[in-house]
């Protein structure tokens, strides 16, 4: 199942800049961890904000919703989902 996810993250101002590069430093491994797997397909920086877009591909509404509570920013974020589908007019064979 394909998702698109939106994610916007808020560190509070106050955070130590110690605790946000440790934070972010977890993010980063299990991001790629997760994009090696073939978990997460595609991760899109949105200019000028700390936000992504990102594509998972995953076996289920339940999988998705692990492995984004098991983000280590998942707790400083504000995230959009949206339930992904082929569309017929699309000529790429790997479109679930």
């Amino acid at each position: 199942m394909l998702f698109k996810v939106e994610m916007t993250v808020k560190l509070p101002p106050d955070m130590p800049k110690e605790t946000a590069d440790a934070i972010k430093l977890r993010e980063k491994a299990y991001s790629q961890e997760l994009q090696s797997r073939g978990k997460w397909r595609h991760i899109w920086r949105v200019a000028g904000s700390y936000a992504n877009v990102s594509i998972f591909d995953v076996d289920s509404n339940a999988e998705l919703h692990d492995i984004l509570f098991a983000l280590p920013l998942y707790p400083y974020m504000e995230i959009r989902v949206d339930a992904l589908c082929r569309h017929p007019s699309s000529i790429r064979d790997d479109d679930k």
